[in-house]
């Protein structure tokens, strides 16, 4: 069982989530954050501590970045899009993820630190073909699921790398595994 509660977005991730791992959830209803979810979060934060695991779309990601301010530590799981998509319908979110792939983001969990260090720079995202390049957005791709990330655009993925505490040797070797 995972001690902390995963905060996702609706009822059919609970389902997804419970499929993949022994979990308590939390729902945010979407982008409401009705007050009884945010009580609810708040008691599960102090208590036993949570862990973000909300849709790798533009709405999850505007949930996560409110949740963070409310509840900065907060941990964060991190479905990368491709592994959370419907291609038959283009639906995209954690209901549509598989067991291995929502475990997967759990095992990678990760927690922002006090002061984000600034360990990387633009220029580390531009000399390893991160930004600026016609596949850049498949590199971070790629690079985020390796690093328990997820996909982002340059300037919030250089953000997530200082945040949550991307080693230089964690950074190198993922970029290896690129190549």
């Amino acid at each position: 069982m995972i001690k902390e509660v995963i905060i996702v977005e609706g009822k059919m991730d609970v389902r997804a989530v419970r499929r993949a791992a022994e979990a308590d959830c939390i729902i945010t209803d979407g982008f409401r954050l009705r007050s009884a979810a945010i009580k609810n979060i708040r008691a599960a934060y102090e208590k036993r501590g949570i862990i973000i695991l909300t849709d790798p779309d533009t709405v999850g990601e505007r949930i996560r970045a409110r949740l963070t301010e409310m509840f900065p530590h907060a941990r964060h799981a991190f479905v990368p899009a491709e592994e959370a998509t419907n291609f038959n319908d283009g639906d995209i979110g954690i209901e549509q993820a598989s067991p291995a792939a929502i475990r997967a983001a759990l095992e990678k969990v990760r927690t922002p630190m006090e002061q984000p260090a600034e360990i990387f720079s633009m220029s580390d995202l531009v000399v390893h073909g991160l930004t600026g390049t016609e596949d850049a957005a498949l590199r971070r791709a790629r690079l985020g699921r390796r690093l328990g990330l997820g996909f982002a655009n340059a300037k919030t993925f250089l953000r997530r790398l200082n945040t949550y505490g991307v080693t230089r040797e964690e950074f190198t070797s993922a970029i290896e595994e690129l190549q």
